[in-house]
């Protein structure tokens, strides 16, 4: 392990261009979690390359030639030894033993509760980040986030290996169960969907265990590839589902429906801004905490909201509703409402807004 131990600290790390991201890392002590391919080990590295080398140590823990036992004996005696500041367990797992240093930085799909590390939860390239790979930014740039949704890696393939690319992404990084359950939720994106839903559906064209089909749907939950949505003020109503990445759904699914994959990416914006807002009844997304409505409509017009907005008078009514903000593709505009304030903007320019 020694050796190993000394091939790690002599490797010169090297990343691609880097972009910067909106998390940043300072001198304390993290967690960073995040799904597979979300720029979780190129933020790190980029971070160390910061450093003088002497000073870090960087080791991958899915590295084959690693013995975990031997690892655990070996390590605090090795980072003693060669004045170790910064140790990081890229995709780390809990059977290996932390050591004594003065920054140290694990990388994982899973979130630990590791009181002493400060937890970073990162996700996919938001539409700002996305626009920091983009050469115009103009309609096209919007296009290409369709194309290509929130994974970097996706910048590098071609466009015509892209869905396999992602398809044996994920059949790698997850269970078989895991796999089936977001190819199924590929499907039923942004409609409300239960795991018994799932298991209903799954078991019809296949033997089912009921058992760890829920335990890999919370697993997908926990490691957040699929997010659930909330209906306001009924919380154990049939939750919404959505996928942490839109590009998934082109990838793992031949049905097509743009209305549901442009409310995925406006519910993508809201989490990473950490929105906290629910679904009600022709609601997409509730803001309790701005009395707003923000409503996926990537065509619409002023006729179309405006009877949009009488069918959901009872809701603005009810809350108290100061502010509905339809989310288009390039359309901008006003409707006049007695109760609230009505606006069309297109979804590029409130993706970037303040």
């Amino acid at each position: 392990m020694e050796i190993l131990l000394e091939e790690f600290y002599k490797t010169d790390l090297q990343i691609l261009k880097f972009h910067d991201r909106k998390l940043f890392l300072g001198d304390a002590s993290y967690q960073i979690n995040g799904i597979t391919q979300s720029g979780k080990t190129k933020l790190v590295k980029n971070y160390l390359l910061g450093l003088k080398k002497s000073t870090y140590l960087y080791i991958d823990c899915l590295d084959v030639r690693i013995d975990v036992a031997d690892l655990n004996k070996h390590l605090q005696l090795f980072c003693k030894e060669n004045k170790i500041d910064v140790l990081v367990l890229d995709n780390y797992f809990p059977e290996i033993t932390f050591v004594n240093v003065s920054q140290l930085i694990i990388t994982s799909q899973i979130h630990y509760d590791i009181d002493v590390l400060t937890t970073l939860e990162l996700y996919p390239l938001d539409y700002e980040e996305f626009l920091a790979y983009e050469h115009k930014y103009d309609s096209s740039a919007l296009n290409h986030f369709f194309q290509l949704g929130g994974l970097p890696s996706m910048h590098k393939v071609n466009s015509d290996e892209r869905n396999i690319y992602l398809q044996k992404t994920l059949k790698y990084t997850l269970e078989e169960m895991e796999f089936e359950i977001i190819c199924f939720c590929a499907k039923m994106m942004s409609q409300k969907l239960s795991a018994y839903s799932i298991y209903e559906r799954l078991k019809s064209t296949r033997k089912v265990s009921k058992d760890k089909l829920y335990k890999s749907y919370e697993s997908l939950c926990k490691k957040k590839y699929i997010h659930l949505l909330e209906k306001i003020d009924h919380p154990k109503a049939t939750k919404k589902i959505y996928l942490c990445d839109i590009s998934f759904k082109s990838a793992l699914t031949i049905e097509k429906h743009f209305g549901r994959l442009f409310e995925n990416m406006i519910y993508l914006e809201l989490l990473k801004s950490n929105v906290v807002c629910f679904y009600g009844d022709g609601i997409d997304f509730y803001i309790p905490n701005n009395d707003e409505i923000i409503l996926g409509m990537p065509f619409t017009d002023e006729r179309t909201l405006f009877k949009k907005i009488e069918s959901i008078e009872a809701f603005i009514f009810s809350y108290s509703i100061q502010k509905v903000t339809a989310i288009t593709m390039n359309r901008e505009g006003s409707v006049s409402h007695p109760f609230s304030k009505v606006e069309m903007i297109p979804f590029d320019i409130w993706a970037i807004g303040d």
